[in-house]
Protein backbone atom coordinates (compact mmCIF):
# COMPACT_ATOMS: atom_id res chain seq x y z
CA UNK A 1 0.00 0.00 0.00
CA UNK A 2 1.00 3.22 -0.64
CA UNK A 3 1.83 5.59 2.28
CA UNK A 4 3.46 8.86 3.06
CA UNK A 5 4.20 10.03 6.66
CA UNK A 6 5.38 13.65 8.58
CA UNK A 7 8.36 12.96 10.83
CA UNK A 8 10.13 15.11 13.30
CA UNK A 9 10.97 15.48 17.03
CA UNK A 10 9.21 15.41 18.92
CA UNK A 11 5.96 14.35 16.96
CA UNK A 12 3.33 12.46 18.77
CA UNK A 13 1.23 16.03 18.92
CA UNK A 14 1.20 16.38 14.73
CA UNK A 15 -2.74 16.25 13.44
CA UNK A 16 -1.44 15.56 9.89
CA UNK A 17 -2.09 11.98 9.83
CA UNK A 18 -6.04 12.97 10.99
CA UNK A 19 -5.59 15.28 8.07
CA UNK A 20 -4.75 12.98 5.38
CA UNK A 21 -6.12 9.79 6.26
CA UNK A 22 -9.60 12.08 6.22
CA UNK A 23 -9.18 12.93 3.00
CA UNK A 24 -7.85 9.46 1.54
CA UNK A 25 -11.24 7.92 3.34
CA UNK A 26 -13.47 10.86 2.00
CA UNK A 27 -11.76 10.11 -1.65
CA UNK A 28 -11.72 6.77 -0.97
CA UNK A 29 -8.07 5.66 -2.10
CA UNK A 30 -5.93 3.48 -0.89
CA UNK A 31 -3.29 4.60 0.95
CA UNK A 32 -1.89 5.80 4.39
CA UNK A 33 -0.29 8.19 6.46
CA UNK A 34 1.03 7.98 9.37
CA UNK A 35 4.03 9.68 11.50
CA UNK A 36 7.80 8.96 12.10
CA UNK A 37 9.61 10.15 15.13
CA UNK A 38 13.27 10.54 14.15
CA UNK A 39 15.88 12.24 15.67
CA UNK A 40 18.80 14.30 14.19
CA UNK A 41 21.32 12.06 14.17
CA UNK A 42 19.03 9.67 12.26
CA UNK A 43 17.71 11.76 9.17
CA UNK A 44 20.76 10.08 6.93
CA UNK A 45 19.45 6.41 7.27
CA UNK A 46 15.76 7.40 7.75
CA UNK A 47 15.77 9.39 4.22
CA UNK A 48 18.01 6.34 2.67
CA UNK A 49 15.35 3.74 3.97
CA UNK A 50 12.33 5.48 2.46
CA UNK A 51 14.13 6.41 -0.81
CA UNK A 52 14.59 2.38 -1.30
CA UNK A 53 10.27 2.08 -0.53
CA UNK A 54 8.62 2.45 -4.24
CA UNK A 55 5.56 2.38 -2.10
CA UNK A 56 6.40 5.64 -0.05
CA UNK A 57 5.16 9.01 -1.38
CA UNK A 58 6.49 11.33 0.85
CA UNK A 59 6.75 13.25 3.83
CA UNK A 60 5.94 16.49 5.35
CA UNK A 61 8.91 17.76 7.86
CA UNK A 62 8.47 19.25 10.72
CA UNK A 63 10.57 20.94 13.92
CA UNK A 64 13.33 20.78 13.88
CA UNK A 65 14.33 19.42 10.58
CA UNK A 66 13.22 21.76 7.72
CA UNK A 67 16.75 23.11 7.14
CA UNK A 68 18.15 20.00 8.14
CA UNK A 69 16.82 17.81 5.43
CA UNK A 70 18.48 20.42 2.09
CA UNK A 71 21.47 18.94 1.99
CA UNK A 72 20.02 15.03 1.61
CA UNK A 73 17.72 15.92 -1.09
CA UNK A 74 18.21 15.81 -5.00
CA UNK A 75 16.41 18.70 -5.82
CA UNK A 76 14.98 21.68 -4.57
CA UNK A 77 11.32 23.29 -5.57
CA UNK A 78 11.83 27.07 -6.30
CA UNK A 79 9.55 28.32 -3.07
CA UNK A 80 12.08 25.83 -1.00
CA UNK A 81 15.26 26.79 -2.71
CA UNK A 82 14.54 30.53 -1.57
CA UNK A 83 12.76 29.82 1.30
CA UNK A 84 15.99 27.84 2.66
CA UNK A 85 13.63 25.24 3.74
CA UNK A 86 11.24 22.19 3.51
CA UNK A 87 8.66 20.73 5.08
CA UNK A 88 6.95 18.22 2.05
CA UNK A 89 9.78 15.78 0.38
CA UNK A 90 8.23 14.03 -2.15
CA UNK A 91 9.52 11.08 -3.94
CA UNK A 92 10.12 10.70 -7.02
CA UNK A 93 9.34 7.63 -9.69
CA UNK A 94 13.04 7.09 -9.73
CA UNK A 95 14.01 7.40 -6.00
CA UNK A 96 14.88 10.59 -6.51
CA UNK A 97 13.83 13.31 -3.81
CA UNK A 98 12.51 16.43 -4.07
CA UNK A 99 11.72 19.28 -1.33
CA UNK A 100 8.95 21.76 -1.36
CA UNK A 101 7.76 24.33 1.37
CA UNK A 102 3.85 24.18 1.17
CA UNK A 103 3.95 26.46 4.18
CA UNK A 104 4.00 29.18 1.67
CA UNK A 105 0.44 28.16 0.45
CA UNK A 106 -0.78 27.44 3.74
CA UNK A 107 0.25 31.02 4.44
CA UNK A 108 -1.00 32.56 1.26
CA UNK A 109 -4.69 31.05 0.48
CA UNK A 110 -6.21 32.27 4.12
CA UNK A 111 -4.48 35.70 3.51
CA UNK A 112 -6.12 35.98 -0.25
CA UNK A 113 -9.32 34.79 1.89
CA UNK A 114 -8.90 37.25 4.68
CA UNK A 115 -8.33 39.89 1.70
CA UNK A 116 -4.91 40.85 3.70
CA UNK A 117 -3.70 42.30 0.13
CA UNK A 118 -2.24 45.92 0.42
CA UNK A 119 -1.42 45.55 3.65
CA UNK A 120 2.40 46.34 5.46
CA UNK A 121 3.52 42.67 7.37
CA UNK A 122 4.95 42.01 10.87
CA UNK A 123 6.82 38.71 11.01
CA UNK A 124 7.48 37.34 14.82
CA UNK A 125 10.31 34.62 14.84
CA UNK A 126 13.47 33.91 12.25
CA UNK A 127 13.16 30.25 11.65
CA UNK A 128 11.83 27.64 9.20
CA UNK A 129 8.26 28.39 9.15
CA UNK A 130 8.91 32.22 9.05
CA UNK A 131 10.78 31.79 6.08
CA UNK A 132 7.86 30.10 4.52
CA UNK A 133 5.54 32.54 5.93
CA UNK A 134 7.47 35.43 4.54
CA UNK A 135 6.99 34.36 0.59
CA UNK A 136 3.45 33.21 1.30
CA UNK A 137 2.78 36.97 2.17
CA UNK A 138 4.60 38.52 -0.28
CA UNK A 139 2.12 35.84 -2.56
CA UNK A 140 -0.78 37.74 -0.96
CA UNK A 141 0.16 40.84 -1.96
CA UNK A 142 1.16 42.10 1.62
CA UNK A 143 4.51 44.71 2.01
CA UNK A 144 6.65 45.80 3.36
CA UNK A 145 7.26 43.25 6.04
CA UNK A 146 9.03 43.95 9.06
CA UNK A 147 10.78 40.63 10.86
CA UNK A 148 10.96 40.62 14.67
CA UNK A 149 13.09 38.22 16.89
CA UNK A 150 14.86 37.91 19.69
CA UNK A 151 17.88 37.29 17.83
CA UNK A 152 18.47 39.74 15.92
CA UNK A 153 21.00 38.12 13.75
CA UNK A 154 18.90 36.13 12.88
CA UNK A 155 15.99 38.48 11.69
CA UNK A 156 19.06 40.48 9.09
CA UNK A 157 19.45 36.68 7.63
CA UNK A 158 15.64 36.11 7.23
CA UNK A 159 15.33 40.04 6.15
CA UNK A 160 18.08 39.74 3.49
CA UNK A 161 16.24 36.55 2.30
CA UNK A 162 13.14 38.58 1.67
CA UNK A 163 14.99 41.03 0.04
CA UNK A 164 13.62 44.83 1.08
CA UNK A 165 12.65 43.82 4.94
CA UNK A 166 13.82 45.20 7.92
CA UNK A 167 14.99 43.10 10.73
CA UNK A 168 14.14 44.10 14.44
CA UNK A 169 14.83 42.43 18.08
CA UNK A 170 11.46 41.83 19.23
CA UNK A 171 11.60 44.29 21.87
CA UNK A 172 11.09 47.06 19.23
CA UNK A 173 7.71 45.59 18.44
CA UNK A 174 4.73 48.53 17.78
CA UNK A 175 2.56 49.48 15.52
CA UNK A 176 2.88 50.99 11.98
CA UNK A 177 0.94 53.56 10.40
CA UNK A 178 -2.17 51.82 7.74
CA UNK A 179 -3.63 48.40 7.62
CA UNK A 180 -1.20 45.80 9.37
CA UNK A 181 -1.07 41.61 9.16
CA UNK A 182 0.73 40.86 12.10
CA UNK A 183 1.73 36.56 11.69
CA UNK A 184 3.39 34.76 14.93
CA UNK A 185 5.73 32.36 13.07
CA UNK A 186 7.69 31.44 16.30
CA UNK A 187 6.62 28.84 19.33
CA UNK A 188 5.61 31.64 21.32
CA UNK A 189 1.80 31.24 22.70
CA UNK A 190 2.43 27.14 22.01
CA UNK A 191 1.69 25.07 25.24
CA UNK A 192 4.69 24.89 27.76
CA UNK A 193 5.93 28.89 26.18
CA UNK A 194 5.40 32.38 26.85
CA UNK A 195 2.93 34.31 25.20
CA UNK A 196 4.13 36.76 22.09
CA UNK A 197 4.87 39.96 23.90
CA UNK A 198 2.84 42.19 22.08
CA UNK A 199 0.26 44.92 23.16
CA UNK A 200 -2.71 44.40 20.30
CA UNK A 201 -4.31 47.40 21.48
CA UNK A 202 -1.76 49.71 20.44
CA UNK A 203 -2.66 48.45 16.58
CA UNK A 204 -5.07 49.81 14.30
CA UNK A 205 -8.58 47.85 13.83
CA UNK A 206 -8.46 47.08 10.60
CA UNK A 207 -5.56 44.92 11.95
CA UNK A 208 -5.71 41.27 11.08
CA UNK A 209 -3.69 38.77 13.64
CA UNK A 210 -2.48 35.43 12.18
CA UNK A 211 -0.62 33.15 14.66
CA UNK A 212 0.62 29.55 12.90
CA UNK A 213 0.42 27.90 16.59
CA UNK A 214 -2.39 25.41 16.46
CA UNK A 215 -1.55 23.39 19.96
CA UNK A 216 -3.54 25.27 21.86
CA UNK A 217 -5.39 26.56 18.60
CA UNK A 218 -6.97 29.33 20.76
CA UNK A 219 -3.15 31.00 22.01
CA UNK A 220 -2.97 34.14 24.26
CA UNK A 221 -2.54 36.49 20.79
CA UNK A 222 -5.44 35.36 19.21
CA UNK A 223 -7.86 35.06 22.26
CA UNK A 224 -6.72 39.26 22.89
CA UNK A 225 -7.18 39.80 19.01
CA UNK A 226 -10.43 38.52 19.18
CA UNK A 227 -10.97 40.47 22.59
CA UNK A 228 -10.37 43.82 20.69
CA UNK A 229 -12.46 42.74 17.75
CA UNK A 230 -9.85 42.08 15.18
CA UNK A 231 -9.74 39.40 12.81
CA UNK A 232 -8.11 36.44 13.43
CA UNK A 233 -6.68 33.57 11.48
CA UNK A 234 -5.72 30.02 13.80
CA UNK A 235 -3.48 27.77 13.02
CA UNK A 236 -5.57 25.00 11.60
CA UNK A 237 -6.40 27.61 8.38
CA UNK A 238 -2.48 27.23 7.96
CA UNK A 239 -2.07 23.68 8.90
CA UNK A 240 -4.66 22.40 6.65
CA UNK A 241 -3.84 24.69 3.61
CA UNK A 242 -0.39 23.54 3.77
CA UNK A 243 -1.42 20.12 3.97
CA UNK A 244 -3.89 20.40 0.92
CA UNK A 245 -0.70 20.98 -0.90
CA UNK A 246 1.46 18.15 -0.08
CA UNK A 247 -1.45 15.79 -0.18
CA UNK A 248 -1.49 16.77 -3.88
CA UNK A 249 1.59 15.95 -4.62
CA UNK A 250 2.00 12.76 -2.35
CA UNK A 251 -1.73 11.08 -3.86
CA UNK A 252 -1.83 12.59 -7.15
CA UNK A 253 -5.46 13.99 -6.55
CA UNK A 254 -6.86 17.43 -4.93
CA UNK A 255 -8.49 16.91 -1.25
CA UNK A 256 -12.13 17.32 -0.81
CA UNK A 257 -12.80 20.62 0.61
CA UNK A 258 -15.81 21.97 1.48
CA UNK A 259 -17.72 24.31 3.82
CA UNK A 260 -14.73 25.96 4.99
CA UNK A 261 -13.28 22.25 6.10
CA UNK A 262 -15.67 22.09 8.85
CA UNK A 263 -15.53 18.33 9.05
CA UNK A 264 -12.06 18.22 9.24
CA UNK A 265 -11.99 21.31 11.82
CA UNK A 266 -14.23 18.94 14.15
CA UNK A 267 -12.45 16.06 13.46
CA UNK A 268 -9.27 17.73 14.86
CA UNK A 269 -10.18 19.89 17.47
CA UNK A 270 -12.73 16.70 18.91
CA UNK A 271 -15.95 19.68 18.76
CA UNK A 272 -19.43 18.70 17.00
CA UNK A 273 -20.03 20.14 13.55
CA UNK A 274 -22.60 23.11 13.74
Amino acid sequence: MIYAEVIGDPIAQSKSPLIHRHWLAGLGLEGDYRHAHVIAEALPAFLATRRADADWRGCNVTMPHKEAVIPLLDALDPLAARAGAVNCIVREADGRLTGHNTDVDGVAAPLRAAGAGRAAGVVIGAGGAARGAIIGMEAAGIAPIAVYNRTVDKAHALAEMAGGSEALPLSALAPGAGRQVILNASSMGMLGHPPVPIDLAAFPAETIVFDMVYAPLETPLLAEARRLGLRTIDGLAMLIGQAARAFTLFFGAEPLRVDGDAALRALLTGEPVT
